[in-house]
């Protein structure tokens, strides 16, 4: 194959379609071997002879009853995308390979190259602006330190590294999606092209860790506007050289590849195939058509968010991933799955992804093939998963057996961790520091190839012409306008109620207006009539622009959203702003419309009909006036508290330097440039001048309307209603402008800033080392903790509050609801619904006992009504504390509740120093807000068990306390509680896919199964040793595989299935067995 046939045009990345995907070298002669019926061949040889174009629309889709029917594959009808997807992946987790196998093997039979993507990182230093140590004050710290990176194509590349050590940055830079204030040297490159030589916003995809979304939209609406967005690369052109040269080799596809093959090809579609299998592999079928919610709007869970965080970049054409935490929320098996999906993708397809995981679990962190650790901004080590033991150990480091590699690898760097994995004891511990790892690293045989491959420069002339996007926009500019008109009218439907309460609200104020200014007969006789009527034009003119004031906070709540799609270069700003504008006209018309059919006859103003439509006019823009200055101030201020404080400040000037409250000759002379360039003086000028120079105002000797104008400095001439009523058009699109500019080259108000506190001096000398390792096993169970504090008393945390310890029973729980209406219409019988059926147990002082089961079981319903936080519903059955029963007006005062969810003023410093927490380094720190500054959030998760704790209570529940933390944050938290565990007091915790760690920190056990019963109770043993005796006695359950995490595997044998294969129900045996007993 010759390099000119597949790039012909050196310096520059643009060719024609019909070249990029010829290879001129290789000939295909091969017939299908499907047998096909003769009416099907007739349909597929009229589909032949149709133009390129035609034909890579339509394709041939088989019915229900069997029959090939020709479709247009830009308008696929819901239920025919489903079927052809229910027949290409039936099952996600079996069928996604299978699909795209064939997808690659008809791509491959007529010799097709698949553009490829090898990115390369050389000596990248970034430096950040953070704020350092106890006073935060403002420093700049290397954020990266001469990173060498290279990502090559076909691998699957996973990222890892402990809290604040550069990963998102890394990610950022390698997808050119860094902030632009950063200082930054290296040099980032895809296939030898530097990043300005292309669009990297489209040609590679960053899916960031923070979820943030429109909640008015549905699961599948957003992922649809994204995939429409983003359009389809080079898919289509692919598919045209693909489909040529099957004609001209005689070959057919398969019917239902070929048109799934189109659809996903064809751009500009509502609803699109690549939307439904996106959301089929990532297990959002479910939820497809539910809101995506928010604060305010009940919506899918956590876990779903991320996945729709992770579809919507997945919908585009992109060749690159680089994946932020993407598997935050999710147990291990839904992250598996979408891992392993990502790897067949990458492997078949020649994909390139890099991901960062919060706690990868053992199976899959096996599925990667490449590993890159990096810690302090430093690369400690890049290369093949199969090697990086072998690193650590020939620096004296050993991950134990029972320790997940991915665990292992992120502490083994950091000071607090790393000694309890040295293995060289003829040799004193000291502590490695980074750079040491990092200068190992480069004499590593694994480093010492990276160097070697990075010395020799990528060959551009190798770099397919499709590879790389030179477009800035995925789709054109109708199609980008008509996109967001679809989504924003969509959104207007959503929040209808505000439009609806916006016109009752005007309703409420005409009928105001005309029964304060109610006149049955026309009083036009002096001065003082003139000015009641004066007062009530004011009145509609202040009412319609209070009227606008709403805007802004609508605005606010969606730049978010705008900020994070306009940066992915999803649309640029004026197609943004232009449909929030347009749409907005026709409710204005209506809204105007109401308030002055309703009170200009009734207010008695002059009853020419032209003069009625005169002021509706006037109206009219005013209020779409109003409507762009409050936009424009949100625009502007892009935060709710400084933009509601300069939208009140903007409207009490216009209004005073209107003309009306002060009069143009009672404004002082250095204030009258601001009466000029009032809109509202314009507005008043041409309504007063509209209503006071008609007939009804003078008779033949005099002229009334005409010398209140004079006596209140307003214009007498009758051009100036045009010339207002055109000052006003005039600021309508100029304030529109200010929009669009404001959107294109402001970000967000808030921008992410990091809080690095003071480390405090860590045992580093052999002397010193003995003390140190009382706190280095870091989260232990009280049995075990008790032989190593034992000793050394002045180290163990605790509160000097006193409390007094409480123990909590519960004996036959039961907790039902009314049966939903839903349901009963489905044919089911009961009156009630039961969610827990007969739970017992017991929580006693100074053990921490892991609430456990998979999703569904009930445990979190079991906390809420322990807790006496359910308020509907049927509880029944006994709970005591401390052997009296429960009354919760006094169980509230001695227990705590740690919500899953870290809510928390932002404005709030950590007064309280908190030794058992650790927050003492962070003392005088501000909170922030989540994701964009303050407390990371590992320190907000500690914050939230510390607020509980202040309240002193004995008994504290806990509801995920280590969800969306990594290894090593999740380690801290678990410290923590097991800390408010040794001062005495009860913890239960429920715990959603432990590490082997983190679960064996556990004292006790209550393992719940679907349909909220219990099937173990009890404690759990060293290295899990009594629960698995338990299961492993029960006939026919699977032993557990040396190094499997027991909470895994405990899950797995008592799946419902399980129970239907071995014939037996676990909680039959749990309450015939001698733990129960």
């Amino acid at each position: 194959m010759e390099g000119s046939d597949i790039y012909k045009a050196s310096n520059s990345l643009r060719t024609r379609s019909s070249t990029v995907w010829r290879n001129s070298g290789v000939e295909v002669f091969s017939k299908s071997s499907r047998e096909e019926n003769d009416e099907e061949a007739l349909k597929w040889a009229a589909l032949e002879k149709l133009p390129t174009y035609s034909r890579l629309r339509k394709g041939l889709l088989t019915a229900s009853h069997g029959v090939a029917n020709e479709v247009d594959v830009a308008d696929l009808a819901f239920q025919d995308r489903q079927k052809l997807l229910e027949r290409l992946v039936k099952v996600a987790e079996e069928d996604n390979e299978k699909l795209l196998l064939k997808l690659r093997d008809r791509i491959d039979r007529v010799g097709l190259d698949i553009p490829t993507i090898e990115v390369r990182c050389e000596h990248l230093n970034i430096e950040a602006e953070a704020f350092v140590g106890s006073r935060a004050l403002p420093s700049f710290i290397n954020s990266t330190t001469n990173v060498i990176e290279v990502c090559k194509t076909n691998l699957m590349t996973l990222l890892l590294g402990p809290p604040g050590s550069g990963k998102t940055t890394l990610l950022l830079a390698l997808s050119g999606k860094l902030d632009k204030s950063l200082k930054t040297s290296g040099r980032v490159t895809y296939n030898g092209h530097g990043m300005n030589e292309f669009v990297p916003q489209r040609t590679a995809a960053y899916i960031s860790q923070h979820d943030v979304h429109i909640g008015e939209m549905t699961v599948r609406e957003t992922l649809a506007f994204s995939a429409r967005c983003q359009g389809v690369g080079s898919r289509y052109d692919m598919l045209a050289e693909l489909s040529r040269r099957e004609k001209a080799a005689n070959i057919k596809p398969d019917p239902d590849l070929d048109v799934y093959m189109k659809a996903t090809a064809t751009a500009g579609q509502e609803s699109s195939v690549v939307t439904d299998y996106t959301m089929k592999i990532l297990g959002l079928d479910i939820c497809a058509d539910t809101m995506v919610g928010d604060e305010m709007l009940r919506g899918i869970s956590g876990g779903q968010r991320k996945r729709v965080t992770t579809g919507e970049m997945l919908v585009g054409p992109a060749n690159a991933l680089f994946m932020d935490e993407i598997s935050t929320g999710l147990d291990s098996s839904t992250t598996f799955q979408i891992v392993s999906s990502l790897r067949q993708y990458v492997h078949i397809l020649n994909g390139t992804a890099v991901i960062s995981l919060l706690q990868p679990a053992p199976e899959t962190y096996e599925l990667f093939d490449d590993i890159i650790l990096i810690s302090d901004g430093q690369t400690v080590y890049h290369g093949p998963r199969e090697y990086v033991l072998d690193f650590f150990e020939s620096m004296g480091f050993r991950c134990p057996q029972r320790k997940g590699v991915a665990d292992f690898l992120q502490e083994v760097t950091s000071k607090n961790d790393q000694a309890q994995y040295w293995v060289r004891r003829d040799q004193p511990y000291r502590f490695v520091t980074v750079t040491q790892f990092a200068e190992a690293f480069q004499s590593f045989h694994v480093g010492r190839k990276l160097g070697q491959e990075l010395a020799v420069p990528f060959d551009k002339t190798k770099s397919h012409p499709a590879a790389l996007t030179i477009e800035k926009y995925g789709i054109n500019k109708k199609e980008l306008l008509k996109a967001n008109f679809t989504r924003e009218y969509l959104l207007m439907k959503r929040n209808s109620f505000v439009y609806i309460f916006k016109l009752c609200q005007l309703f409420v104020m005409a009928l105001i207006a005309l029964t304060v200014f109610f006149r049955t007969e026309m009083h036009h006789e002096n001065l003082d009539d003139a000015g009641v009527y004066a007062g009530a034009i004011f009145f509609a003119l202040v009412t319609i622009m209070f009227n606008g004031f709403s805007e802004i906070s609508m605005t606010i709540a969606k730049l978010p959203v705008f900020y994070k799609q306009r940066d992915l270069l999803f649309y640029p700003s004026w197609a943004y702003a232009i449909p929030s504008w347009i749409l907005k006209i026709p409710i204005t018309i209506v809204e105007v419309a109401l308030w002055v059919f309703l009170t200009y006859y009734v207010i008695g103003f002059d009853p020419n009909v032209g003069r009625l439509f005169k002021q509706y006019l006037v109206l009219l823009f005013i209020s779409q006036m109003a409507s762009g200055l409050f936009r424009a101030i949100a625009a502007l201020g892009r935060n709710m508290i400084v933009a509601n404080t300069f939208g009140s400040f903007a409207l009490l000037t216009l209004l005073a330097l209107g003309g009306f409250i002060l009069s143009k000759e009672d404004i002082k002379s250095w204030w009258i440039w601001g009466f000029w360039i009032s809109p509202l003086m314009y507005g008043q000028n041409a309504l007063m001048g509209n209503e006071f120079l008609g007939n009804s105002w003078h008779n033949a000797s005099y002229n009334l309307g005409v010398e209140y104008l004079n006596s209140r400095a307003f214009f007498t001439e009758s051009y100036w209603y045009w010339l207002g009523l055109g000052a006003l058009v005039g600021f309508v699109f100029l304030l529109n402008a200010i929009i669009g500019l404001a959107l294109e080259f402001l970000g967000p108000f808030d921008k992410p800033q990091a809080t690095i506190i003071e480390e405090e001096p860590q045992a580093n000398t052999p002397n010193e080392r003995a003390v140190a390792e009382v706190e280095l096993p870091g989260i232990e169970s009280s049995a075990k903790a008790d032989s190593v504090v034992e000793g050394s008393h002045e180290n163990k945390k605790g509160m000097v509050l006193p409390f007094e310890p409480h123990s909590i029973t519960f004996d036959e729980i039961i907790y039902s609801v009314d049966m939903p209406q839903e349901m009963k219409e489905q044919g089911v019988q009961e009156e009630k619904l039961v969610l827990l059926k007969g739970v017992s147990g017991a929580f006693r002082p100074g053990v921490l006992t892991a609430l456990m089961g998979v999703s569904g079981a009930g445990k979190t319903t079991l906390m809420d009504v322990l807790a006496g936080r359910k308020t509907g519903g049927y509880i029944e059955g006994s709970i005591k504390v401390s052997g009296y029963p429960k009354k919760q007006e006094t169980f509230a005062r001695i227990s705590g509740y740690c919500e899953q969810n870290d809510i928390h003023s932002p404005h709030m410093f950590i007064e309280e120093v908190m030794e058992l927490v650790e927050l003492k380094p962070l003392r005088n720190s501000l909170v922030g807000l989540p994701g964009v500054s303050g407390l990371s959030t590992e320190q907000r998760k500690r914050l939230t068990i510390a607020v509980e704790l202040v309240a002193n209570p004995s008994i504290i529940f806990m509801d995920e306390p280590t969800s969306g933390l990594d290894a090593r944050a999740a380690a801290i938290v678990m410290r923590t509680v097991r800390n408010t565990v040794d001062t005495g007091r009860t913890v239960v915790c429920t715990i959603h896919q432990p590490s082997i760690d983190i679960f064996e920190a556990f004292d006790e056990l209550l393992l719940m199964k679907r349909g909220g019963q219990e099937i173990y109770v009890g404690p759990l043993g060293r290295h899990s040793s009594h629960l698995i005796k338990y299961f492993e006695s029960i006939e026919g359950v699977s032993k557990i595989k040396d190094g499997y995490n027991p909470a895994t595997w405990m899950l797995e044998v008592t799946t419902t299935a399980q129970e239907l294969s071995l014939g037996v129900d676990f909680t039959t045996l749990y309450k015939n067995s001698d733990l129960y007993r």
